[in-house]
Formats: C-alpha cells, sequence, structure tokens
C-alpha cells in the first residue's frame, strides 16, 4: 500500500475541503452538482494520510522523524 504523505495543515484542508464539496452536493441544484462528489477524493486522501499523486511526484507533507 501507499506510504503516508499527506501530514499536518495539508491533512486537515483536504478533509475539510472534501467534506464541504460533498455536502454542497446535498445542498446545491444544477446541471453540473455532480461534480461536488469529486470532494471524496480530497475526503479519503485526507483520512487515509496518502496521496498517490504525491507518490508520483515525490511530495511529502508529513514532517520527518
Amino acid at each position: 500500500m501507499f506510504s503516508k504523505n499527506v501530514g499536518g495543515i495539508d491533512k486537515i484542508l483536504r478533509i475539510v475541503v472534501g467534506a464541504l464539496l460533498i455536502l454542497a452536493y446535498f445542498l446545491v441544484d444544477g446541471a453540473y452538482s455532480w461534480l461536488y462528489l469529486l470532494g471524496i477524493i480530497p475526503l479519503v486522501t485526507g483520512l487515509l494520510g496518502t496521496c498517490p499523486l504525491y507518490s508520483i511526484f515525490g511530495i511529502n507533507t508529513c514532517p520527518r522523524k
């Protein structure tokens, strides 16, 4: 599985933004409201603490041990 590469503020922002986008899906009507479901991606990566794109590009926001 992927190693942890999301930490700190990055993790919190991902969870908050993802949750807000999913909430907006239920509150906003429109032809493209399904796009708010893309909030699942930052929510899951924030909760799991790993981002596949970060792994590809060699980015790590976790504090050094």
